[in-house]
């Protein structure tokens, strides 16, 4: 049976957390705050990254904004000009980044895409994510690309009837249980989850373990046992 495979990109095609996760780690060193552990600080720093993506969205620039607020938040005062460049510059690896595939994706995908209707589905900034779309080199197994703002039921919903996609036949495939899982199956498409140990905190979330329309993977190459 011929099924329409969405993936998700970041984290399921190639890794990305992982990148801001350094920042992070290299803003907090750089912080050297004197009284609240690198914990607390992430806690705050959460807050307000989950304000600023109501606002401006998702990508490098909402989150160094992100960054800039919480020292301020932290600090109780403006960055001076200085500290501003320092905090500039610690994500300035995120700008031009080496794409970096996930293990076995290339050839998964190519051979998915013998039996299925490939397509790809990721949230973020536009020219942030065709840029890695295109270094990435997988585009050439999609049946079309979507970039999105937000990963919600609506979201599927639309995409769906603007395909005349099969929920039943239609699987949406990616390693964040709050966007890709969970609201998948909310718009009544099944899922596959396939976790990375660098999912980002805030797309954290329980899947129902009796579910039978999420199908559990270790890694990308278990697809072509299933599909």
């Amino acid at each position: 049976m011929r099924h329409t495979l969405v993936f998700d990109a970041d984290d399921t095609l190639w890794e990305n957390n992982v990148l801001f996760e350094r920042v992070v780690a290299d803003w907090l060193a750089w912080l050297a705050h004197p009284t609240l552990d690198h914990g607390e600080i992430r806690r705050i720093l959460n807050d307000v990254e989950r304000a600023n993506i109501g606002v401006h969205g998702y990508g490098s620039a909402s989150f160094l904004r992100s960054l800039h607020e919480c020292f301020e938040r932290l600090v109780q005062r403006p960055a001076s000009d200085a500290e501003a460049r320092d905090i500039a510059a610690l994500g300035a690896r995120l700008a031009d980044h080496q794409v970096e595939l996930i293990p076995e994706v290339a050839e998964t995908l190519a051979d998915l895409a013998t039996r299925h209707d490939l397509r790809l589905m990721t949230k973020g900034q536009p020219t942030e994510q065709q840029r890695k779309i295109d270094a990435s080199g997988l585009a050439h197994h999609f049946t079309s690309v979507h970039i999105v703002a937000e990963k919600e039921p609506t979201t599927y919903r639309e995409l769906g009837s603007a395909h005349a996609l099969d929920p039943g036949r239609t699987w949406m495939i990616g390693n964040s249980p709050r966007s890709d899982i969970l609201a998948a199956r909310e718009a009544g498409w099944r899922a596959v989850f396939i976790p990375n140990a660098w999912t980002w905190s805030l797309e954290h979330a329980e899947i129902d373990p009796d579910d039978a329309g999420v199908l559990h993977l270790a890694g990308f190459g278990e697809l072509t046992r299933h599909f």
